[in-house]
């Protein structure tokens, strides 16, 4: 009943989904294109080879997954490697990483959006891919996917799963409706024992920590190296200002002292939709200006694919999303490039990576923004401080690696368990 309820809300909601999508497409075209697939037809042909699908929401969840992605289709080079995603950026983000396909052999990578969780448009995204296994990064719960995965025989691995106590309590809410859908999951790799206990609590029944894939993202050398030279050609002190959500940005640049003229601060939007609204806070950008101008105080960082240059780049980054009630983003990539963090209040949808930086003397988290560039500003004149903070956070990532091999182990389970109820063996 409660499933039903929620495809019929759903299916009363397509005009203002669709018109979602055509407003967003006005600033980011590739939200109108491919929409087709967003009702599960598909232009190209069935795949003639096993499938192994993987589900990646947006930038994050990409480059979260990276490592697994090449690890899968490196064991599995007679299968297609199926990435789906729903946001513009985390297309093109998945296009980046692996559309190239040098590493996932060309034609075998097949990049295609999620349907929407209606019965008929998922039972076509099944019928067409026939995928062998599953696997939805971090918190990505949808009812009706999920049911006829089950109904299909084909397993599904939420990996990479946190779960927040804020996000907990909304399942709660709906459990008549999530908790069958969380329950049909094969099998659940959590980021923490924390997030495993939340998940067990609303009906997982196979929860393993296997921690946290971003701590196995191999860093983009080629990008690391061009940062440190554009850093050195600058000559001047650097603020990273990194993926920073609405309205942060003014709120962080207002909470700036009497600015010490050589200063430069790099603001790095989370979403590129974003960039144009920004821009009139910076005199000048990356796409445009390859160097700002000595007397120019904000640069905008309006290009995709390039944290590990503006990384490599930054004395100090403050880390966005955490200032407004959006849970933070992802510190850990900051930390892997031996980048003192600065947080806000605001870090729950990182709580476990949050606490694990804290504790190594890695990050420090404040109250406000204002209290943030305090904090920055102080990094910014003791370079001793900064060289401790950054070994710290780069002796964490190193010690915290080896998710990718745990979920691996239980992919290989799930791809053999498959193989059998399907005959292949």
């Amino acid at each position: 009943m409660w499933r039903l309820l929620y495809t019929l809300a759903i299916r009363l909601a397509a005009p203002l989904i669709l018109a979602r999508l055509w407003w967003r497409g006005r600033r980011e075209p590739l939200y109108r294109r491919h929409v087709g697939e967003r009702f599960g037809y598909y232009r190209e042909g069935k795949p003639s080879r096993p499938v192994i699908w993987i589900h990646a929401v947006s930038v994050g969840e990409a480059r979260a997954s990276v490592a697994l992605v090449r690890s899968l289709a490196a064991a599995h080079a007679d299968h297609d490697m199926l990435l789906t995603c729903m946001t513009a950026a985390g297309r093109e983000s998945l296009k980046e990483l692996h559309g190239a396909g040098a590493v996932l052999h060309g034609e075998a990578v097949h990049i295609a959006w999620l349907p929407y969780d209606y019965p008929g448009a998922v039972s076509r995204f099944l019928e067409h891919f026939r995928p062998r296994l599953g696997v939805l990064v971090e918190t990505e719960i949808w009812p009706n996917l999920l049911s006829a995965c089950a109904g299909r025989g084909v397993p599904v691995l939420l990996a990479n799963a946190r779960m927040s106590e804020k996000s907990a309590l909304g399942y709660q809410r709906w459990e008549g409706l999530s908790r069958p859908a969380i329950a049909s999951l094969a099998s659940v790799c959590a980021q923490s024992e924390d997030d495993a206990q939340r998940l067990r609590a609303l009906g997982a029944l196979r929860v393993e920590v296997a921690g946290n894939l971003k701590f196995d993202s191999a860093p983009d050398e080629q990008k690391r190296a061009e940062g440190a030279a554009w850093r050195a050609r600058l000559a001047r002190p650097l603020l990273l200002l990194a993926s920073t959500r609405e309205g942060e940005e003014k709120l962080l640049l207002d909470a700036m002292p009497d600015w010490d003229e050589k200063l430069l601060v790099l603001v790095v939007p989370r979403h590129p939709r974003r960039f144009d609204e920004v821009a009139f806070l910076a005199q000048s950008r990356r796409s445009r200006d390859p160097v700002p101008a000595p007397q120019d105080r904000v640069y905008l960082g309006d290009s995709m694919g390039e944290m590990d240059f503006y990384y490599a780049a930054a004395d100090v980054a403050v880390i966005g999303g955490s200032f407004v009630p959006r849970g933070g983003q992802n510190l850990i990539e900051a930390c892997a490039a031996g980048v003192p963090v600065v947080l806000g209040p605001s870090m729950f949808n990182f709580a476990e990576a949050t606490r694990l930086a804290l504790d190594a003397g890695a990050a420090v988290q404040v109250a406000n923004a204002a209290e943030a560039i305090r904090e920055a500003m102080q990094l910014l004149s003791n370079a001793e401080t900064r060289k401790t903070m950054g070994a710290a956070g780069r002796k964490l990532c190193d010690a915290r690696r080896g998710a990718t091999k745990r979920h691996l182990l239980l992919c290989e389970e799930l791809l053999k368990t498959s193989a059998r109820e399907q005959g292949r063996d």
